[in-house]
This record gives C-alpha cells, structure tokens and sequence, in this order.
C-alpha cells in the first residue's frame, strides 16, 4: 500500500493541519481559556458566598454576554504575542512546551485578566444587572480569582509536561517493539499513544514523529502484519531513528 493513500485513512485523531503559529495559539486560547473560566466561576462563588447557584450562573452569564468570553480570547492571544517578543521568539512556532509557559509567564496575562474583570464587571453595572455591592466585591476580591487563575495556568502546563513524559514513553515503546518485531507490543503502545495525543501541545517535533509512527503502523497492520517493508517504507522507518 502506497504510503501517500495510507496517510488519508490514519486511525490516530491528529490535527491534518501543520503545526504553526495559529494552531498552538488555538491550542493554547483554548487550554487557558478553560482554567481561566473555571478560576473565575471558582472565584465568584468565594466571593458570594451567601448567593445560590442560580444567581451565580446569571452574574458569570452576564459577565460572559459583557465581553467577558472575547476578552479571554484577546487577552490570551496579548499575552502570547507580548510574551513571545519577551522571550525572543519572533517569529515561527513553539518548539517545546516549556516556551510556551515562559511567554504565558513573560507576557502580562494575570495583569490582562485583572483588567478585564474589571472592565467587565464595570460594563454589567452601567447595565443594571448588578449592584454596586456586588460589583464592588468582585473588584475588590479579584486577588483570588487572580490566584486561581494563576494555579490553574501552571497546574494545566504540568499535567502537559507530564502528557509530554508518557508520549515519550509510549513513543520509544513503539520503536523498541518495532525494531523486535513485536506487532503486539506496538499494538499496545499505540492505542495508549493514539489516547495521550488527543491532549498534548501541538509541538511540531512530537505530532511528526507520531505521524510516522502512525504511518508504519498502519502499513504492517494493513498488510498483514509483514514486517518486509519497500526501500520507500523503510527510509519512513529511519526518520523513527
């Protein structure tokens, strides 16, 4: 089987897109995106405490309707472009997860977030939908929800470090049970590869070597499970080296 038809029909869910500036920013709007969501609703519901859930979900409603959810998204896209400069990327991708912590940390996002909220919560006042009490409380509390905000962001790049350290894992498993043969064994780690892949940063070193391994692995499968590859297939094998 011809490698180029292999490539349309691959089992592993990876993004068919190369890797580039806009989908590790995507990556990243939506991965920070969700912790800041979730540090805000945390950090309301500190705030106001005597408040039920019903109430809650209309402020954190009102706030997203007020500019709240594109001033996630523009801040975050600020924070990488600023901290890209900061660390001295200017142009090109992320080549590893950790530049894409360093120019969260270096570009300005807590203090961007601090902003909004204000901003925001200053908008659904002038509107009505909610008190000065209440406006004036999650101004003047928004330390924790900055604090939340600020852990959920490095537990997020840890759970990504330790995603990176069992691709890894799982990817030198892969290469092992290939060289011995070992269909099985790759079997094995690929299914736990295919799953770990559909979470981690798109750092274009890993989502290639994963595009090959998909490849091969495909081919033997498909063919039977024969291990006696073309010239062609067989120089795919040695970029795995």
């Amino acid at each position: 089987m011809e490698i180029n038809n292999l490539e349309k029909n691959n089992d592993i869910k990876l993004n068919n897109n190369l890797v580039n500036e806009n989908t590790q920013k995507s990556f990243l709007e939506t991965t920070i995106g969700k912790t800041i969501n979730t540090a805000i609703d945390i950090g309301i519901r500190a705030l106001l405490p005597d408040f039920i859930d019903e109430q809650i979900i209309n402020i954190k409603d009102n706030l997203l309707n007020y500019g709240l959810k594109d001033g996630i998204t523009k801040t975050i896209d600020d924070a990488i472009d600023l901290g890209k400069s900061a660390i001295g990327i200017v142009t090109g991708n992320f080549e590893n997860i950790s530049q894409m912590q360093s120019a969260i940390q270096s570009g300005g996002l807590i203090d961007g977030v601090s902003t909004l909220i204000d901003s925001v919560v200053n908008k659904v006042k002038q509107a009505g939908l909610i008190n000065n009490t209440v406006a004036n409380t999650i101004k003047q509390g928004k330390n924790i929800i900055l604090n939340n905000v600020e852990n959920n962001i490095e537990n997020s790049f840890n759970k990504q470090y330790e995603s990176l350290e069992y691709t890894n894992k799982y990817i030198n498993n892969w290469k092992k049970y290939f060289s011995d043969k070992n269909f099985e064994g790759m079997q094995k780690e690929y299914n736990k590869l295919e799953k770990k892949l559909q979470d981690i940063a798109p750092i274009e070193k890993i989502i290639n070597e994963a595009r090959t391994i998909e490849v091969l692995h495909n081919l033997i499968k498909n063919n039977g499970q024969d291990f006696n590859l073309t010239q062609e297939q067989l120089e795919l094998a040695e970029k795995l080296k």
